[in-house]
């Protein structure tokens, strides 16, 4: 990643975030901003995770090795019904409501390794991954794999701060019975190509939409891109950018933590708009396990305020989420 940061184009709106301190002792001002940012925008950054400057560059540079190889190549490991493998420009509508072609991006999905005889491979989104070839890219298994495993450890940190700003025990989510006691978490390499966003003709980077699972940790490059809007339900989207910042995550709330808090934390909606450059980043959603019931918290409830949601059984949740905005694998046969 380049040292720079690219400026913002003129007019355009700027969100500015809460910076949340992983290696801070401050535990109660940690959660006071993260409790802030939840309620303002359900964005923030994290810094000091734990995760070196060098490593991540080594990522990023290993990600745009990939997407370089010829489409042939990157074919061979088309995803599959697991939702591990490669995703090629368009398969991916993120909303088919205001889209006229799918998002104008390729991605890459990988998972938690699980072997085919293992007594849970069988779960709709457990299994092995797909890699390319040592041969074609020398390191890229061991570096996604280590990548993947660190990028847990601060996802679950940062399950523990959430807890505590919602008035919960600190590992409520972070233990062997809870949410994320065997999670489905999925790193997702992203590269949008030099092509600028129209919205108004449906033709975006990746479209509208808030994600499924309980957060997002993302890295991107210098260049600007994504966007939020902080009010969801307003008839006229405000959409402001988040700017890049070379070494932390920027983290963004997903569904699942707005049907357990009753909307007292709410996913945010996001997109990304292309301006005509490359640009690369990478997605690590941290989500419930399979089998988790997701239902609103009894603290967030009472008569006055009912549950806004039915409970739901997470896979349930998002095999339909993909259902409705995955291309049909038979249409690349």
């Amino acid at each position: 990643m380049a040292e720079s940061r690219e400026e913002v184009p003129e007019s355009s709106k700027i969100s500015l975030l809460n910076y949340i301190d992983l290696s801070s002792r401050d535990v109660q001002s940690s959660v006071s901003l993260l409790k802030q940012a939840c309620l303002d925008s359900g964005f923030f950054y994290v810094i000091n995770h734990g995760i070196d400057e060098e490593f991540m560059d080594d990522v990023f540079s290993q990600s745009k090795k990939f997407f370089s190889l010829p489409l042939e190549e990157k074919m061979k490991l088309l995803r599959n019904e697991k939702t591990r493998g490669y995703t090629p420009l368009f398969d991916e509508i993120s909303d088919p409501d205001n889209q006229k072609i799918g998002d104008y991006r390729e991605g890459y999905y990988i998972g938690i390794e699980v072997p085919e005889d293992h007594p849970d491979a069988h779960k709709p989104f457990y299994g092995p991954n797909m890699w390319p070839s040592a041969d074609i890219l020398p390191g890229w298994k061991e570096t996604m794999e280590k990548y993947h495993e660190k990028a847990l450890e601060v996802g679950k940190k940062v399950s523990r701060l959430i807890a505590l700003a919602l008035g919960l025990e600190f590992n409520f989510f972070d233990q062997p019975a809870g949410m994320l006691g065997e999670p489905i978490a999925n790193l997702r390499l992203l590269h949008y190509e030099g092509l600028a966003s129209e919205p108004a003709k449906g033709i975006i980077g990746a479209g509208a939409h808030s994600d499924y699972g309980f957060i997002t940790l993302l890295v991107t490059d210098n260049k600007y891109g994504l966007q939020i809007c902080k009010d969801k339900d307003a008839k006229r989207q405000i959409w402001e950018y988040i700017p890049p910042l070379k070494g932390a995550f920027i983290v963004n709330l997903g569904d699942m933590l707005e049907r357990l808090s009753n909307s007292y934390f709410r996913s945010t909606l996001h997109r990304v708009l292309g301006n005509g450059q490359e640009r690369y980043s990478i997605a690590y959603f941290v989500e419930p396990n399979h089998d988790y019931i997701v239902e609103c918290l009894p603290a967030y409830q009472s008569e006055k305020n009912p549950p806004k949601f039915p409970p739901i059984k997470y896979q349930d949740y998002l095999l339909q989420r993909y259902k409705d905005t995955q291309a049909d694998l038979n249409s690349y046969k």
